[in-house]
């Protein structure tokens, strides 16, 4: 907890505090100027940078940077303060003054805070809204599982930053709903109330409406409203008057006075009122549209009082509204078009002077001064010079050996597999997964059975009354909220850089509602989370549900989501060995990546694996199953064939029995047919990309003296997803996938209408055949 300032002490850091955000709002006012104006910018493509909406946090961000915040304390940065975090953090010695002109530039400070591209340390990824107001949440949930299974957490806060235009965004109310996600005492979001969006004044019904949904919620609702001049005003008699008349204003109105004349300002708020004229009249015209302006989200002494108060709530987690106005302390405070305004260059001479700048227009505070000292003191503080502990790297199973035999399922595999690994004590005990309330219906309950059902709150059943909940389980049931599921996955992906404990999170949903929470999947990609997602199940393979539930695009997500292994195996030994590297790339925090795993409910025979496993060899079978691919079947088996008519089949995931018949119905006809299962098509074609050109990629797959053979390409997914495979050696390909919505029916009449049948993938072969001359 931060301690409060003594009494005595209150005035003189008030005006070391002043002074430091003036220095912070020049900073960043200066660095959006260059970047705009002083820069060159040979393409002419707008540069942008925010200057109002960074002033507006300017008070907000010097009292938690420069008062509030401990060493440890995780903060999640609205993402247009992102110069005032940089400036912020010059003053603080974590970068040199080289990148204050490097804003929006390639290799500098990034437009929003990103934790993998800015050179300064980001707790938290920002700049897709919503989303890194909420991590702080998902983060500190996980920081509690961490002490409770490892004990070795040290004491922090979570606190989020964001725009009150930013609670818009539906995925923070999915959080602020969530079971798992309640009494989390040490959180602590800051609305910057500016009632400024992009294009609008924001209506002033929202703020009141904003805060009863935080107190619905069980949180504690703080704010800072009213600065100490108006306050003062208030106290006096009649003082009433003029905080209801500034209460029941419009936010359009209100912003207006604050760029108008005194004068004009005092006769449209006094309105003819006698008492309020009397009150007013000590206040000269020209402070009065800055004593009008004085909002508690730009006086220190009410901020601190409130940060005080949020700590003081050992039960609930906290949200403070801070008013502000937005542009604070520039020459376009208030003004309602002012999101992407920038200051022109008389007015940032004249802000200068106002400031004292001297010749140094990047000069840090003097060190000798009351303000220098106080950063150098801060510094000290929140970045001690301490080695941070090393996350212990588990050791993982060599092997795993299913041994499966008939028909089964890789969603099935998938949950036979999680058991095999929980009898491997030192990896286990680092795994977690996540569910939004899919858990019985991905395969995880022999998991959830074994390892329980984390709670932070104490033990019982889980809402749904299956399984008991304590601090000792290793899995979170989620609501129905795929946004949290993948929010929940990000955060616990980055675990060991935030909380310096390493965990493999491990999480299931309908593969179809990927979509649903796509954003959440794409920013903790861009956050550098390591975490494995089994899609399951997917496709028009899962034909009773109808075109809702069949998913058509996660194949190709999958292959172009960046920072992401994808896997769609067949068989279940695949899918072991694929378990055992997504586990190993989590474990890898250097260079492993998340991996997402799209699995089905179709039953396979995993004959057909055996027998291409005895002829290729169990160590020589994993290596091509984890590098992309095998050749399940090879034409040289066959008997009574035309080599010259060859033909190569290549598949995926749940459509290989329908290609393997395929191939055999060829092979009767004297055709020749490969069929090559994909198991990581994602792998296959970055090596392919990567491979210098006078080298011989995917020799094992389809050699030289084959590569004059058309390909099809089977796929339950979007056909042009795979389509790429063709282009490798220059072959004629011919893709064959999902393109349209399915429908509820059977397999075989839904792989018929979508063209993904055995007849079809035949009466292809036979059509590249003859575009080629060989048939």
């Amino acid at each position: 907890m931060s301690q409060p300032i003594a009494p005595s002490q209150v005035t003189a850091d008030l005006q070391t505090l002043d002074e430091i955000q003036k220095r912070v709002l020049w900073l960043a006012t200066n660095m959006i100027h260059h970047a705009n104006n002083i820069r060159p910018n040979p393409d002419g493509s707008k540069v942008g940078g925010h200057q109002a909406s960074s002033a507006s946090m300017v008070t907000i961000m010097t009292a938690l940077y420069f008062h509030y915040l401990n060493h440890g304390d995780l903060v999640s940065v609205k993402p247009h303060a992102s110069p005032i975090f940089h400036s912020i953090q010059y003053l603080l010695g974590q970068i040199g003054r080289e990148y204050l002109p490097t804003l929006r530039e390639f290799g500098g400070l990034q437009a929003y805070p990103s934790r993998t591209k800015d050179p300064d340390h980001v707790d938290f990824s920002t700049g897709s809204v919503g989303l890194g107001a909420v991590a702080p949440i998902f983060t500190s949930l996980i920081g509690k599982y961490a002490q409770s299974h490892f004990g070795n957490q040290q004491k922090r806060r979570y606190i989020a930053i964001l725009g009150d235009a930013e609670l818009d965004e539906g995925n923070i109310w999915e959080a602020l709903l969530d079971d798992s996600l309640q009494n989390l005492s040490n959180v602590l979001l800051i609305v910057d109330l500016n009632r400024q969006s992009l294009d609008r004044v924001v209506p002033g019904i929202k703020a009141a409406r904003l805060k009863k949904l935080f107190e619905n919620c069980d949180w504690q609702v703080l704010e800072a409203k009213y600065g100490r001049r108006l306050t003062s005003l208030f106290e006096h008699p009649d003082g009433h008057l003029l905080q209801a008349r500034i209460d029941e204003m419009p936010n359009g109105e209100y912003q207006a006075m604050l760029r108008q004349p005194g004068a004009e300002v005092r006769q449209k708020l006094v309105n003819n009122d006698i008492k309020l004229e009397a009150l007013l009249a000590p206040v000269s015209d020209t402070e009065l549209p800055s004593v009008l302006g004085d909002l508690g989200g730009h006086d220190f002494a009410e901020l601190i009082k409130q940060l005080e108060a949020a700590d003081s709530d050992t039960q609930r987690p906290s949200v403070l509204f801070a008013y502000t106005v937005k542009g604070w302390g520039l020459p376009l405070a208030g003004h309602p078009l002012n999101h992407s305004m920038l200051l022109k260059q008389e007015e940032i001479d004249q802000l200068r002077h106002e400031f004292g700048i001297a010749e140094d227009e990047w000069a840090k505070l003097d060190g000798r001064s009351a303000a220098g000292k106080l950063c150098a003191e801060r510094q000290n503080v929140l970045f001690p010079a301490i080695d941070k502990p090393k996350p212990a790297t588990p050791a993982i199973p060599e092997n795993i050996i299913t041994n499966d035999r008939g028909a089964v399922s890789t969603q099935q595999s998938f949950g036979r597999v999680l058991l095999q690994l929980s009898r491997e004590e030192e990896i286990t005990k680092h795994m977690i997964t996540v569910s939004p309330d899919v858990s019985s219906s991905t395969n995880l309950s022999g998991w959830i059975n074994k390892q329980g059902v984390y709670s932070h709150v104490g033990e019982g059943p889980n809402p749904a009354g299956v399984w008991e909940e304590n601090e000792a389980g290793q899995h979170i049931e989620l609501g129905i909220s795929e946004m949290n599921l993948f929010m929940m996955l990000g955060m616990l992906g980055i675990s060991a850089e935030l909380l310096d404990q390493l965990l493999v999170p491990i999480g299931t949903v309908y593969d179809p509602f990927v979509c649903r929470g796509l954003d959440a999947f794409i920013y903790g990609l861009y956050s550098g989370a390591k975490f494995i997602i089994a899609g399951t199940p997917s496709g028009t393979t899962l034909s009773p549900e109808g075109g809702a539930h069949q998913s058509t695009v996660t194949s190709s997500l999958g292959m172009e989501l960046p920072n992401l292994n994808f896997f769609e195996p067949c068989y279940s030994q695949e899918l072991a060995w694929i378990m055992l590297e997504a586990v190993a790339e989590c474990v890898d925090r250097k260079h492993g990546r998340a991996s997402y795993l799209r699995l089905s409910t179709k039953p396979i025979d995993q004959t057909p694996f055996e027998q291409a496993m005895q002829r290729i060899g169990a160590e020589r079978m994993r290596k091509q199953v984890l590098a992309g691919g095998y050749r399940l079947h090879d034409w040289r088996s066959a008997e009574d064939v035309h080599r010259e008519y060859l033909v190569h089949l290549v598949t995926t995931g749940a459509m290989v029995p329908e290609t393997l018949e395929a191939a055999k119905l060829l092979e009767a006809e004297g055709i020749p047919a490969n069929v090559i299962n994909l198991t990581s098509p994602r792998r296959l074609y970055e090596s392919w990309k990567n491979t210098s050109k006078d080298a011989d990629p995917f020799n094992w797959l389809i050699p030289r003296n084959e590569r004059h053979a058309p390909i099809v390409v089977v796929n339950d997914a979007a056909s042009h997803a795979h389509a790429w495979v063709g282009g490798v050696f220059g072959m004629p390909v011919f893709s064959l996938g999902v393109d349209s919505f399915g429908q509820s029916g059977n397999r075989a009449d839904l792989y018929k209408v979508m063209g993904i049948d055995p007849e079809n993938i035949v009466n292809t072969a036979f059509r590249g055949l003859n575009q080629v001359g060989l048939a």
